[in-house]
């Protein structure tokens, strides 16, 4: 790619890459001989103020390339513009910091812009401050070459002398006239002060060639084509109209066309080429694994960016392992509904999958079957014990178009996809089976009865696919949480970790047993909900609550109904059995009335998880809205309020509702699921459930929410916390 630098008005014709090295190269550059370097900065009316603060900021850019010491590089600057003026000779600062102070205090003066009256002052007083004629003698120029006068005589002088000249342009330039100022070849002495770093490593390149010390072992310099552009006013016929002159006969006119002009301000660009140094940086050797992209930071250290399921290390060693032992079988859809994109991207997503998960000693038996019209099985599961195999066989597999049977797929598979092969024959091969159906095409024959006589004789089957077809990869697992959705084709690498974890739950049941968690739920209890539909909500919270060990130590839970107004049914302290919170729940009524969601987010704020009502400190906090999306436009602020202090807010929305509005209130699309009826609230269970429990294993802010009561301050330590009292004693200020 071509990659353009410097906002235009000058443009280096390389890769990103390149341009990275070049900015590096410049930022290390580094001078020390004996020179004299002399400034002559512009600072004339059309330079103006603010590009002149810009000439001093590159100056002092520019002397951190060079070693500036009373025996070695000398520093001095000129300012021109109607008459030019001494800010400070070569011999007055003799260190980098003084002279980058000083240049720092120098004001603008303003006037014309007399380039050549400069000159010729240098050519009558020499370099103010300097050396004898052995010591080399450079002139950067910084102007926008738009003098008043001319340049040409006093500039050949001026180089005559022996003086290294670089014409540096600022603002929009005019190019020509600082190829006349700058020494031979111009393309080595005409830099651009728009960027600093580039400036400085073409500054240095040039004079590495004469006078300075030779570069750092491995660095070069290179040539590069690059452009320079400029703004420029011209004149041009706008047309003719028609005027009246005089004739040569008496007191008689003639009618004519004359033309007029207008004045434009063009781009016009100057190709050349461009001399810079380039070093070989840490990401030459390649070190990031596995796919991962090289970022260097400066020319020794880098650093990865990793792919998903990469990172165990520094350079992007596989992170991922199954920690199961399953057989696992991958189902992909070849057929033309995917299309041959479709089928390469889940090639690559498979080999990257694998090359996560997979360690030269994994206890996971492999296998890959593809279908269309038919199902074929090239790689049988175990047939490859080593990944480099395994890979070879998946780059072999071809696209073959043709119907989408996935139902007929599934069926095969359930009776021909895993065959017995015991070492002994009184050995059974008793690992879990696993499926993984990998598809974004809607299937062209039935799938439900063919996925459930796969789950009948014991598979385990993860559907993973677009949003496109999530309603039937639901109907192929028989459960939500086991299937596996994308947004778009890079999601669908994202998604790898997740699919570990699916694989894996198949030998390892996942619940929230012994993860410590205050958990709130909130019903509504409206009337746009109704009495039958509020009946399953409250069955739903009961069933959830068999999933947690309800105790002191490990989970409490609340439970808050709404209407218009919240009613705390039990607060977290209330039970501390399994058996009292469902007794409890049994008891709930049904209000009826008008539905606030806000009114319940802020109730449960101020009333549920606060220490006096027993929410513990250090532990994860969480609130289910269990609605069908009625009332909720009140519900974003107080939503944001928990979420400021710890406590996380998760949404299941039974039916039609807001998705914007949803998102508002939970923050994040992670936290919201959207359930088309009451019905299928069951199948949803686990999904929810898993969502919890990760969240309870996150690290927690011991002060939030505040556990400090009556206006106390809570202040962190090293894992643990105090409260600062303001007229209240005890460990939480609840003593007067």
């Amino acid at each position: 790619p071509t990659v353009l630098l410097v906002l235009g008005m000058q443009e280096i014709h390389a890769d990103q890459e390149m341009i990275g090295k070049i900015s590096t190269a410049g930022q290390l550059m580094h001078c020390s001989a004996s020179l004299d370097v002399l400034f002559l900065l512009d600072g004339s009316y059309s330079i103006g103020k603010g590009s002149f603060e810009r000439s001093k900021l590159f100056a002092g850019k520019l002397c951190d390339a060079l070693d500036i010491h009373p025996d070695r590089v000398r520093v001095g600057m000129i300012q021109f513009s109607s008459t030019p003026h001494l800010e400070f000779p070569l011999d007055s600062y003799l260190t980098k910091q003084e002279v980058r102070e000083r240049i720092k205090r120098i004001v603008f003066r303003g006037g014309s812009t007399e380039t050549g009256r400069a000159l010729k002052y240098l050519l009558r007083k020499g370099f103010p401050g300097g050396r004898n004629s052995t010591v080399p003698e450079v002139l950067i120029i910084i102007s926008d070459g738009k003098s008043q006068g001319s340049t040409v005589t006093p500039a050949m002088q001026v180089k005559e002398k022996g003086t290294m000249v670089f014409a540096v342009g600022i603002k929009f330039p005019r190019w020509e006239e600082l190829h006349v100022l700058a020494s031979e070849p111009t393309e080595q002495h005409v830099l651009f002060a728009g960027d600093a770093d580039d400036a400085a490593n073409g500054l240095y390149s040039t004079l590495t060639g004469s006078v300075c010390s030779t570069t750092a072992p491995g660095c070069k310099v290179e040539s590069h084509p690059c452009e320079r552009g400029t703004l420029e006013t011209v004149k041009e016929l706008a047309g003719n109209y028609v005027c009246w002159k005089g004739s040569k006969q008496p007191n008689a006119v003639q009618a004519s066309l004359c033309p007029f002009y207008r004045w434009k301000r063009v781009f016009i660009k100057h190709p050349s080429r461009c001399f810079r140094t380039v070093c070989p940086d840490s990401c030459d050797s390649q070190p990031c694994q596995n796919g991962g992209t090289c970022v260097p930071e400066g020319l020794v250290r880098y650093h990865c960016l990793c792919p998903v399921g990469y990172g165990g290390d520094i350079h992007c060693a596989p992170k991922l392992s199954f920690e199961c032992s399953v057989d696992l079988l991958f189902l992909m859809d070849s057929s033309a509904g995917v299309t041959l994109e479709g089928f390469l991207r889940y090639k690559a997503f498979l080999k990257r999958f694998l090359q996560a998960v997979m360690g030269w000693d994994s206890p996971t038996n492999v296998g890959v079957a593809q279908y269309d019209n038919y199902v074929r099985i090239p790689i049988e599961v175990g047939q490859y014990k080593d990944a480099y195999s395994l890979m070879k066989s998946i780059d072999a597999l071809n696209f073959s178009g043709g119907g989408t049977l996935t139902g007929r797929a599934l069926q095969y598979i359930a009776q021909h996809g895993f065959r017995s092969t015991p070492v002994f024959a009184d050995v059974q091969d008793d690992l879990p089976r696993v499926v993984v159906l990998l598809t974004d095409s809607k299937s062209q024959d039935p799938v439900a009865e063919a996925a459930k006589y796969a789950r009948d004789r014991d598979l385990f089957l993860i559907g993973v696919g677009s949003s496109f077809v999530r309603a039937e990869l639901t109907k192929v697992t028989g459960n939500p949480k086991q299937t596996i959705v994308y947004s778009d084709p890079q999601d669908l690498f994202n998604r790898i970790p997740e699919l570990q974890r699916r694989i894996c739950s198949v030998d390892n049941p996942e619940g929230c047993q012994a993860q410590s968690l205050d958990l709130a739920f909130a019903v509504d209890a409206s009337a746009g909900v109704g009495l039958e539909n509020f009946l399953r909500l409250r069955d739903f919270v009961r069933s959830s609550c068999l999933h947690f060990s309800i105790n002191r130590d490990v989970t409490q839970t609340a439970l808050v109904i709404y209407g218009s107004k919240a009613h705390t049914v039990f607060a977290l302290d209330t039970h501390t059995s399994n058996s009292a919170v469902l007794q409890a729940i049994d008891q709930v009524p049904f209000l009826g009335d008008l539905a606030s969601a806000g009114s319940a987010l802020l109730h449960i704020y101020g009333d549920v998880m606060t220490v006096q009502k027993g929410a513990r400190p250090g532990v994860s906090k969480v609130v289910v809205v269990l609605t069908n999306g009625g009332g909720m436009e009140d519900a974003a602020a107080p939503a944001q309020q928990l979420r400021d202090n710890g406590i996380l807010v998760f949404v299941v929305v039974i039916g039609d509702a807001q998705r914007d509005a949803l998102l508002r209130v939970t923050g994040s699309p992670n936290y919201l699921v959207h359930i088309s009826s009451y019905e299928d609230l069951q199948y949803y269970q686990d999904l929810i459930i898993e969502r919890i429990c990760e969240e309870a294993k996150s690290p927690v802010n011991l002060c939030k929410p505040n556990p400090c009561m009556n206006q106390g301050i809570c202040i962190l330590g090293p894992g643990s916390y105090w409260c600062k009292c303001h007229g209240w004693e005890g460990p939480h200020c609840e003593s007067s």
